[in-house]
């Protein structure tokens, strides 16, 4: 580990004749001080130069410097988005760009149109702000922030999923290892899972072949959210591996007269009944054990196939603010939730007593 700027700075001084005053807030001292701070940032680019050729060991745009190699490439954040009921007086205007909002992210109109004879129209919007943090539940966008003209109310009648952070370092290097470590030829189920993996909201895929017979490949997958593709996502994937289902050749599968089929994994909903002990809120301490739990179904999804009640347990206990609990059942049971091969565990509703 290379020094700190302090002892950095504190051998610079011991070569300057004592003569000088080199105590805090004089000349020298202050002179060096600088100094010290450039050689410490130096150091540790130095210290970190062995770490940059390797996947293991590289972070950020080492990372990606090694990987590119290989045609692995980091998915890039995107914007949610999705429809919204606008009500309003008929011909008032829906400008593009125009804002409204939830509690606390705005979202932009998209198209520009008219409030209609009907008094209503589903126009969609996209959250000014990237990333995962523009998903919201329903009902959620309910503002203007500033008055629009003749229109009255804004509801989004379906959560937006859709928002993915840009993909993380352990994420890249996964994707990396899984193509040069997994025997990929042509049209096998590490391609196609990798090909998959390639689309920029994907989270995980699994390969299902001949599972309509013969010349048949489905491949089921979930967001980068690990939870339920929507449908543009289930299309931009089929149109990366096979946009005709017909093996011609026009995307990634090759001219093999295979038809592949994507569609998304079906969500299982977990509904959690449990009584706590706790020196929160109500509101509060259900907020934090929903988080802690969803942060476990991520590590699962795909994984394994069952959500354990052993774990949940374990997440409601680490939830912040939580210091015991009881009589906690999962979909109505004290047992594990079985997961099938084509579907991916989401929370569904927490009563907490």
């Amino acid at each position: 580990m290379s020094d700190s700027r302090d002892k950095i700075q504190d051998r610079l001084l011991s070569d300057i004749d004592d003569n000088y005053n080199k105590s805090q807030g004089e000349f020298m001292y202050d002179a060096e001080k600088p100094v010290s701070i450039e050689l410490e940032s130096a150091y540790k680019k130095i210290e970190n130069l062995p770490n940059v050729p390797f996947a293991d060991t590289a972070e950020g745009k080492d990372l990606d410097k090694v990987v590119n190699k290989f045609g692995v490439y980091r998915k890039e954040t995107t914007q949610s988005n999705g429809p919204v009921i606008i009500t309003g007086t008929p011909g008032s205007p829906i400008t593009k760009g125009e804002l409204v909002g939830s509690d606390a992210l705005n979202f932009e109109f998209i198209d520009t149109t008219i409030v209609p004879v009907s008094g209503s129209i589903v126009v969609n919007v996209q959250c000014k702000t990237y990333g995962s943090i523009g998903n919201v539940p329903s009902g959620a966008i309910k503002y203007f922030p500033k008055t629009l003209s003749g229109l009255q109310k804004v509801t989004n009648s379906s959560a937006f999923t859709n928002g993915y952070d840009e993909e993380d370092n352990d994420s890249l290097r996964a994707r990396y290892y899984a193509k040069i470590q997994n025997l990929v030829t042509s049209a096998n189920k590490a391609q196609f899972r990798n090909w998959a993996l390639e689309v920029t909201g994907v989270g995980d895929a699994k390969v299902i072949p001949l599972w309509n017979g013969n010349g048949t490949v489905k491949v089921v997958i979930i967001n980068s959210n690990k939870v339920g593709a929507d449908s543009t996502l289930i299309q931009a994937v089929q149109n990366y591996i096979d946009p005709n289902k017909n093996g011609d050749g026009s995307g990634k599968m090759p001219l093999c007269g295979a038809v592949c089929t994507v569609v998304s994994a079906t969500e299982t909903a977990i509904h959690i009944s449990v009584n706590i002990q706790s020196g929160l809120d109500p509101a509060t301490a259900k907020t934090n054990i929903e988080n802690s739990i969803m942060e476990y179904l991520k590590t699962v999804a795909f994984q394994q196939s069952y959500v354990s009640y052993a774990f949940i347990g374990d997440r409601i206990l680490n939830a912040e603010g939580i210091t015991d609990y009881s009589n906690l059942l999962l979909n109505g049971a004290a047992e594990n939730v079985t997961i099938g091969d084509e579907e991916v565990a989401v929370l569904g509703d927490v009563n907490v007593g």
